[in-house]
């Protein structure tokens, strides 16, 4: 989703600068543009400031929009003891997105691995490796806090890390053919 109209922030708040991943704040009445609004957070243009920020969608308020329901579950502690449904995970990670690419993580194929390991004394403990599209990038460490955040809200998960990882290189031929077809490379 994007939009063109001008917003006027209705109160500060905290922005992430892509792709430096600099914490900046912006100021109430900062005319921002949305150019991308998925997984919970938005990308925005800030007319007064060059370069793109992300804000999370605790502060979708600030632009008028209502925070998703995904987002807001995400923001929810999971009380369940049991089997991890892995799905379920896979699921959340296609709630988070590189803020500067309308793709999901693994629809772009950032995720090399997930497990599931069982805690001694309950709980499970979900364990993923995921890479960046370039080694550059400064949204690494965001991208991944979102999604270790998105892994913690599925039941049954009582820890989760998300490590980054450069080997084997990202390259193009891991975008699932949804991502492709988004992404108009089919």
């Amino acid at each position: 989703m994007s939009e063109s109209s001008v917003i006027l922030l209705t109160r500060d708040v905290e922005a992430i600068q892509i792709p430096s991943g600099v914490k900046i704040t912006l100021s109430k009445d900062a005319p921002v543009i949305i150019t991308q609004a998925l997984g919970g957070t938005f990308t925005v243009v800030v007319q007064s400031q060059a370069g793109l920020y992300r804000i999370t969608a605790k502060d979708a308020d600030a632009l008028g929009k209502e925070a998703e329901a995904a987002a807001a579950a995400a923001a929810a502690t999971p009380t369940f003891e049991g089997p991890v449904d892995e799905e379920l995970v896979w699921q959340q990670l296609k709630n988070v997105y590189d803020p500067e690419i309308p793709v999901n993580i693994v629809d772009l194929g950032l995720i090399y691995s997930l497990e599931v390991k069982p805690i001694e004394g309950g709980g499970n403990r979900v364990e993923a490796k995921m890479t960046l599209t370039a080694p550059g990038c400064g949204m690494g460490p965001s991208i991944a806090a979102d999604a270790q955040m998105r892994i913690l809200t599925v039941p049954g998960v009582t820890e989760a890390e998300v490590g980054l990882v450069w080997d084997p290189p990202w390259s193009a031929e891991r975008i699932s053919p949804e991502g492709k077809a988004k992404l108009g490379m089919v």
